[in-house]
């Protein structure tokens, strides 16, 4: 017997509910643990080879945004004629420990969120299977494919977050300098926060469309009430961009363009989801 029928046989008390969390809670922390280990065993390409790849003057990003800047010298010199405009990242000064735990603790710490990003699709299916059984069955037909774009849109700002945000925040946070009687010496636990920091909100923001679909779903947001806050969106995504961004018009744009777009998108899906409760009231 499945666990909607079993809960649909008779109504379960809220110990019997408790109980039901209680083991979707701990698969979900049995997987973030089994991956949180397998990372710390990891230790080189954990922190050599991703978390500390963002400082680095050859990491991706940097070097695509140096060709960039060298190919808009070369090709339109009139607009742009210095061909290292957006040659950063070259100063990053290195990091460092002031904690005798310090470093220990941070491989803990930095093991278990990556035990959380990579289980997240297995976490949220837990979670998803004890919310679905209270769904009615129309609500649990209008949601399917859930696990898949929650999974795909955390995914997709957890990469956002660590090839576009992270990098660029490292890169103004280690070079800005209000006096040149202040050297900034970053620390691995100011990193370490800035990075994990950035991807989480990046992960969580590109969950933006599944927030506002099911919103729209229960009546929350609609399509109007969204188009009237786009203004006030599009100030916070460039306010946001400009704070964790170099001073430069390119770096803020790059920032701010997914974010606009994701809005744009949730209108859409509450124009649709709006759209298919309209047909359905109707017939």
């Amino acid at each position: 017997m499945s666990e909607r029928e079993e809960r649909k046989k008779g109504e379960m008390s809220f110990i019997e509910h408790l109980e039901v969390l209680r083991w979707h809670l701990v698969r979900s922390v049995a997987a973030i643990i089994i991956i949180a280990v397998l990372a710390f065993l990891n230790k080189a390409i954990l922190f050599d080879h991703i978390i500390f790849a963002p400082k680095s003057s050859d990491f991706v990003t940097f070097r695509l945004l140096c060709n960039f800047s060298s190919y808009l010298a070369t090709n339109w010199p009139s607009y742009i004629s210095d061909p290292d405009l957006l040659c950063i990242g070259q100063n990053i000064p290195p990091l460092q420990n002031i904690n005798l735990a310090g470093q220990f603790t941070t491989h803990i710490m930095v093991s278990v969120l990556t035990g959380f990003i990579l289980g997240f699709p297995y976490v949220f299916y837990e979670i998803w299977k004890f919310i679905k059984p209270g769904l009615h069955e129309k609500e649990a037909r209008y949601s399917g494919g859930i696990i898949f774009w929650a999974s795909l849109l955390f995914a997709t700002g957890v990469l956002f977050g660590y090839f576009v945000i992270a990098p660029l925040s490292v890169n103004f946070f280690a070079t800005y300098s209000i006096s040149s009687e202040v050297t900034t010496l970053p620390t691995l636990s100011t990193y370490i926060t800035t990075v994990t920091t950035v991807v989480l909100a990046a992960a969580i923001v590109f969950e933006l469309p599944l927030v506002v679909y099911f919103f729209a779903k229960i009546g929350i947001l609609t399509p109007e009430l969204l188009k009237t806050y786009r203004r006030h969106f599009i100030v916070v995504a460039l306010i946001l961009s400009a704070i964790i961004t170099p001073p430069d018009i390119f770096s803020q744009v790059l920032v701010t363009i997914p974010l606009i777009i994701l809005y744009e998108i949730s209108i859409t899906i509450a124009r649709r989801v709006t759209r298919v409760k309209v047909d359905s009231a109707v017939t």
